[in-house]
């Protein structure tokens, strides 16, 4: 398809790229600009991409988005010893509706897709991440979603879709090509009893604020079984937000940044997004935070490890654990040290499941196992199936 519709990065911006140090990132990435238009993508494995799409916001009072503060401090930085192809696409300005963003949103992240480049998109309001989610359905498989944020997002399906409900419209709409959703961070009190309920009864995975924050390596695994990341800046605390968000819990810096660094590293990813961005009076520090939450995502993707097919790979290490009537096959890496549960349910025939049939998980997992405890994962992609 034809990327012409995009805005290029502004003239300001451009102007800012020239006086960098040439050992920038911004003079490594390739940059739509008024000048030169979009760059070729041949050989391009990340593209970023901004979204200004704030109107189903909840909170929405007209603001109009833009993302040079964000871009200037990305640019600033300076890449590690990467081997990435990276390219700025610009923008996507909102449509006559909100629907019609959404379709140019999903045109432009399928085509990215067909090409094997890794969307990372900064965003608007979160309602974005239903059109993230739909670009996959040109591939024809079940995916899975991991959702950083404080809330589940779920709201009422029946009602117009806002950034406070995507994730019902994500289950209830045809085509039904959700396999599994993952929240990571969530807060109780953010959280209805009956939605906490819901994600239970649906066997997805939530894991608590604390949880993560006294262990965020359990966020791993969850990042390896991912196909779409979605971060909600609210999940930030507000002292890492410079005051912007009104929560004094949540992730600070550091944490979401290895949360990010998580994303990129897993082989499975295939599209990356941060939302909720707000322009406001000295918003420097915000978008510093989010130039490294991009920063940390490319940083895991240089690190990537090609595991996907690691069942079949010689070197793999291969255990069995009777538990009860099950036997239970590990599978672990020689080259990362990392795990995976085989799932033999999902392998039959069914080729939308065919690639879940591998559930990573941890050391941890296998230990108590080996201890005569069914991993918890593992047991609800079995109710899944079952249902």
């Amino acid at each position: 398809m034809s990327f012409e519709f995009l805005v290029p990065v502004s003239d300001l911006v451009a102007a800012h790229t020239k006086l960098l140090s040439d050992h920038s990132l911004g003079k490594q990435i390739k940059i739509h600009t008024a000048d030169n238009g979009v760059p070729d993508l041949k050989k391009t494995d990340i593209a970023i991409l901004g979204i200004r799409e704030n109107r189903n916001d909840v909170n929405f009072l007209g603001e109009k988005l833009s993302f040079d503060t964000i871009r200037k401090s990305l640019y600033e930085l300076y890449p590690g010893n990467w081997d990435v192809n990276i390219a700025d696409l610009g923008d996507i300005n909102p449509g006559s509706e909100v629907s019609d963003t959404y379709y140019l949103v999903q045109e432009v992240l399928s085509a990215l897709l067909q090409k094997n480049i890794i969307p990372v998109i900064i965003g608007g309001s979160q309602d974005l991440v239903y059109a993230q989610y739909r670009s996959f359905d040109i591939l024809e498989r079940m995916v899975n979603l991991a959702n950083v944020d404080s809330k589940f997002d779920l709201g009422n399906s029946s009602e117009p879709i806002t950034n406070t409900s995507f994730i019902g419209k994500i289950i209830v709409e045809q085509p039904y090509n959700l396999f599994n959703y993952s929240n990571i961070g969530y807060q109780t009190y953010f959280n209805a009893q009956e939605e906490i309920d819901l994600i239970e009864k649906l066997y997805f995975d939530a894991y608590r604020l604390g949880e993560v924050i006294s262990d965020v390596t359990i966020v791993e695994p969850i990042m390896r079984d991912a196909d779409i990341v979605s971060v909600d800046l609210g999940v930030m605390n507000s002292n890492s937000m410079n005051g912007v968000t009104s929560s004094p819990n949540g992730f600070n810096g550091r944490e979401i940044c290895t949360i990010s660094r998580y994303a990129g590293i897993s082989d499975k990813v295939k599209s990356f997004g941060i939302y909720e961005f707000k322009n406001f009076k000295n918003e420097e520090m915000t978008s510093m935070l989010i130039a490294q939450i991009i920063w940390y995502f490319i940083e895991g993707f240089n690190y990537r490890s090609n595991e996907l097919d690691i069942k079949n790979q010689k070197s793999t290490l291969h255990y069995n654990v009777p538990i009860d009537d099950e036997i239970l096959s590990f599978y672990k890496s020689v080259k990362t040290g990392r795990w995976w549960i085989e799932i033999p349910f999902l392998s039959s025939g069914n080729n939308k499941l065919e690639r879940h049939t591998l559930l990573p998980c941890t050391y941890n997992d296998y230990e108590r196992a080996c201890n005569q405890e069914i991993p918890e994962r593992w047991y609800k992609a079995k109710r899944k199936n079952e249902v």
